[in-house]
């Protein structure tokens, strides 16, 4: 399990273009890396249209935030067009980062067990540590909870 002062796991994604992505892209960068069951449903677009309403204020924080889904590349395109989402959104089909982060789980729901998505956030500085973990997020009020977080670096 991941925990506050440990390098972040190093990952490559092709974002909503289909472009790869590395983390150790955004060096030097703090890093929002909110991880989110769905594309389209209705907290997980509540939680991306909040952090893109708050994206001018985390930029000036020098802070990137990237979104992370086990969702296909063509579906991100769409939920950033049809919501025009400010934020970076990357596919792990393969669920690779979500196990490497730890929040790929077997989850509980009207009684089923199924594996997916704890919806989770983590707060990376500028040389690649995590600052900040935010485990099982409840969506209201998430964004700015994250914020304050970035602004303390």
């Amino acid at each position: 399990m991941l925990k506050k002062g440990d390098k972040s796991p190093e990952f490559r994604l092709q974002d909503s273009n289909g472009t790869e992505i590395k983390l150790s892209d955004f060096l030097g960068n703090n890093v929002v890396l909110y991880f989110y069951p769905k594309d389209n449903t209705s907290g997980c677009t509540t939680e991306a249209l909040d952090f893109s309403a708050l994206s001018d204020k985390f930029r000036k924080k020098n802070a990137v935030i990237i979104g992370i889904s086990p969702d296909s590349v063509t579906s991100h395109k769409k939920f950033e067009e049809k919501h025009g989402l400010k934020v970076l959104l990357l596919s792990d089909t393969e669920k690779d980062v979500l196990q490497k982060y730890g929040v790929w789980q077997l989850k509980k729901m009207c009684g089923r067990e199924s594996m997916g998505v704890v919806r989770s956030t983590f707060v990376i500085d500028k040389n690649g540590r995590i600052a900040d973990i935010f485990e099982k997020v409840k969506v209201a009020g998430h964004a700015d909870k994250v914020y304050g977080s970035v602004c303390e670096l």
